[in-house]
């Protein structure tokens, strides 16, 4: 497993390179028609031992929420944008790393002593801190990542930045070197999917599989609901994915609706390997599988998730009995799966 590895690495969307490189060091032994496309994706081969003319697509993305510099004023505080989906409301006080050489930063946020309604303000108006006095800080269109260390909290338990979707990397990394499959793997690395599903879309349409699995890292619902009185020593979970609890089959998402065969093969071959998994209840968020599943002549997809709790922030925790839920649901799909799998009668 290469998770800290890659969780430490920085790739903020259409600047994967360093995550690119980690990934291609990990793969190449492994794999055959290793490319890089115009996108920035990754994509290789791994040639099935029983079914090499049937493929898999397996789709990880590279890239990670951040922000990008928009202006540097002449006292040297840094403007900002956001790249991908960030709630405000975790930015103020965060350290960060800007640029190429990166630059340690913090986001600057008045003090509490000094608010007196104590709104949350708009990206626009805080700034990112690294400690100059003029222009030369940073400039325009410098990638800005989170700066938040892999480290473990217990024996299951690490805590870092990036899990969407490094740990799907890492679990992709994983397959392909236990392998090969009885089918071949068509493995894509994706940029840009935290603003856009774009590289999901061109190496779809570049590799034609027959049938794709897209791993993620998805949130963890089980955190105290605010608007019920808990009992005494209970917390209240909202319905939906848990920490702990296996790899997540998803109903539905923003861009596609599991389809019903999907989710069928994948609980009969989780409950035939006695692999814990639960399933995604809740409608929010998205994966690669949106722009996947309607590439070419239309693709069945299946994603599978790990649970993280504090998804998109740069302390997310994961629990490591689930990645290895999803990493034995993933090759227990490419050892059972076939041809006549999901044809429709």
């Amino acid at each position: 497993m290469i998770l800290e590895e890659l969780s430490n690495a920085i790739g903020v969307s259409g600047e994967e390179d360093e995550v690119r490189g980690i990934v291609i060091d990990a793969i190449r032994d492994h794999v055959t028609d290793l490319e890089v496309d115009a996108l920035g994706n990754v994509t290789a081969m791994q040639r099935g031992t029983e079914r090499p003319e049937f493929s898999v697509m397996i789709a990880a993305h590279m890239d990670e929420i951040g922000m990008m510099v928009t202006a540097v004023e002449a006292n040297g505080l840094i403007q900002f944008t956001n790249v991908g989906g960030i709630d405000p409301r975790v930015l103020p006080g965060k350290r960060v790393k800007v640029g190429a050489k990166r630059r340690p930063g913090v986001i600057l946020w008045k003090p509490i002593h000094l608010w007196h309604d104590m709104k949350t303000v708009a990206i626009d108006a805080l700034r990112i801190d690294v400690g100059a006095t003029d222009k030369s800080a940073a400039e325009p269109g410098d990638r800005t990542a989170f700066d938040g260390a892999y480290s473990r909290l217990s024996d299951t338990v690490v805590r870092g930045k990036a899990f969407d979707d490094r740990v799907g990397c890492s679990v992709l990394v994983d397959i392909l070197q236990n392998g090969p499959y009885p089918v071949t793997v068509a493995a894509a690395f994706t940029a840009q999917e935290e603003i856009g599903l774009r590289g999901a879309q061109v190496a779809a349409e570049r590799l034609q599989p027959d049938v794709a699995i897209v791993l993620e890292g998805t949130y963890a619902y089980d955190l105290p609901d605010p608007n019920r009185e808990l009992d005494a020593g209970d917390l209240l979970l909202n319905p939906g994915t848990r920490f702990g609890e296996g790899a997540v089959l998803t109903l539905s998402d923003r861009q596609m609706i599991t389809d019903p065969r999907v989710l069928v093969f994948l609980r009969e071959t989780a409950e035939a390997n006695d692999i814990a998994y639960q399933v995604k209840t809740m409608g929010g968020g998205g994966t690669d599988g949106g722009a996947i599943h309607l590439a070419h002549a239309g693709i069945p997809t299946m994603p599978i998730s790990v649970p993280c709790r504090y998804i998109h922030t740069p302390t997310a925790l994961l629990n490591l009995e689930d990645y290895e839920s999803v990493l034995s649901l993933s090759q227990a799909v490419l050892r059972r799966i076939s041809p006549d799998t999901f044809r429709r009668d």
